[in-house]
């Protein structure tokens, strides 16, 4: 049977819409005056009829040709945000800010903890190691239970770390590196398992895509994934469409969450409508089981009481709400978290980078040329508009696009202090602050690649099998 029109409709924002609607129009125009076959033209008619009605429902707003939505009411959870308001799902991220989402706003609103200095001062007590850059500038800046994990560390408990990566096309960008660097970190310094679900049945489900290319991208993903230098002793990354006909325990987990969870309430948190197919209504359920260490029992030893800490980007957040809540009903320990920031696209924190646009990042696959290319044409600068201006204003470090990569990928404090410091006080101009950008990513994207062409089918393969890790439970 094939998938309902409207499967993948719910996750793209009213801009987006108006895009598709006014493509597909030029689609039925173009099969009209070429007389295309009448059942094909209405086809095309009824998926344009159905865009049409999916933007009216995002916008309120009948579609006009050439009138791109201007208030951008978006309908979420049932509330509408106004213009001003950042909007944070698992699909969507939205702000009309230049500095980015408001993330401070987004603890109260999501009900989080902040990482204050007193958390960060405890992991290196901990660990006895200094926290990673991205903890000491405030990249993870959200926490759920971290203290608990702490506790649990320091009276020698164990915990499992867990992270995941939606497989939504071939080639990764730097971005998607950013949970990778992190949780590879967390792991060396607590030296415990982890687990990174491959959630490409759920980019079948949400995307336009066969379940092969979802598998293909999954096993091509998991390259770049092994390629940050997980240990395979410690870590065990499964793609959903394979892990989950192979193990009870999983399953199990998934079921006893569906079974604890209301339609009512998958509707609430994640927005889903009457019309969105039900695999998507169901999948939490498939995010939430590696939360729980007896969806692992090749790892754990069939243990059920060990938490799970799980660093990801806040979206995700609004899944293991869920899964917290549910927890305790099912007997099991709620999983700790730690949230991070949105990576900008290159061409400002308030656009969202896409896979479909090679412009919007820098991607894993791209030659230094064209790093140096795309950073030189696309990243949105903070600098004035003449030189003059410039130098005698200085520029704006926290809508440079260039300053918030530095701020991700060079680990150098004092440097990065030196470069705002110069380029505030208009003494560092925009191209020279690309420049250094261009000499920080170069080396990290070509590195990456030499670090994956080791990474063979037969080591993918010895990641992927379940198996009992370096640790025992």
């Amino acid at each position: 049977m094939a998938d309902s029109p409207n499967c993948d409709l719910k996750s793209l924002s009213p801009l987006q819409l108006f895009e598709r609607v006014t493509e597909q129009g030029e689609k039925v125009r173009a099969l009209k005056a070429g007389k295309a076959p009448k059942d094909e033209i209405d086809a095309a008619v009824r998926m344009l009829l159905s865009l049409k009605l999916s933007y009216k429902t995002a916008t309120g707003q009948d579609y006009q040709a050439g009138l791109p939505p201007k208030d951008l009411v978006l309908i979420n959870n049932g509330t509408t945000k106004e213009e001003d308001e950042d909007l944070v799902d698992p699909w969507n991220v939205q702000t009309s800010n230049a500095k980015g989402v408001d993330y401070d706003k987004l603890i109260v609103r999501f009900g989080s903890s902040k990482i204050d200095t007193d958390l960060i001062n405890r992991i290196e007590r901990a660990t006895g190691q200094k926290p990673h850059h991205f903890l000491r500038r405030g990249i993870f800046f959200s926490h759920r239970d971290m203290d608990q994990v702490l506790d649990a560390y320091e009276n020698k408990k164990p915990f499992y770390l867990y992270t995941g990566r939606g497989p939504s096309s071939q080639a990764m960008h730097v971005g998607h590196l950013i949970p990778f660097m992190f949780t590879k970190w967390l792991q060396e310094v607590f030296d415990v398992p982890l687990v990174i679900q491959l959630t490409d049945d759920e980019k079948y489900l949400w995307k336009d895509m066969t379940v092969e290319k979802a598998y293909e991208y999954a096993r091509e993903n998991a390259k770049d994934i092994i390629a940050c230098g997980f240990d395979i002793n410690k870590t065990f990354i499964f793609s959903d469409l394979d892990y989950l006909g192979t193990s009870a325990g999983f399953y199990k987990n998934i079921v006893k969450v569906q079974k604890h969870v209301t339609f009512n309430q998958v509707k609430g948190i994640f927005g889903f409508t009457d019309s969105d197919c039900i695999g998507k209504i169901s999948f939490p359920a498939i995010q939430a089981a590696p939360s729980f260490s007896s969806s692992f029992p090749q790892i754990f030893n069939g243990k059920e009481n060990i938490q799970c800490l799980i660093p990801c980007a806040i979206d995700q957040d609004p899944y293991f709400r869920m899964t917290r809540d549910v927890a305790p009903r099912i007997g099991q320990p709620k999983p700790a978290l730690l949230h991070s920031v949105f990576f900008p696209a290159l061409q400002g924190a308030q656009t969202k980078m896409s896979a479909s646009d090679p412009n919007s990042s820098i991607f894993l696959t791209d030659t230094p040329k064209q790093i140096k290319t795309k950073i030189n044409k696309h990243a949105f600068s903070g600098g004035r508009d003449t030189i003059e201006e410039h130098r005698k204003y200085g520029g704006n470090c926290d809508v440079d696009v260039s300053i918030m990569y530095l701020t991700f990928f060079l680990e150098d404090d004092d440097k990065l202090q030196q470069l705002k410091q110069a380029y505030t006080s208009g003494e560092l101009l925009t191209g020279e602050l690309k420049k250094v950008l261009i000499e920080t990513m170069q080396p990290l994207v070509a590195a990456h690649q030499e670090r994956r062409k080791q990474v063979t089918d037969e080591i993918v393969k010895q990641f992927m099998t379940p198996r009992k890790l370096a640790f025992e439970f």
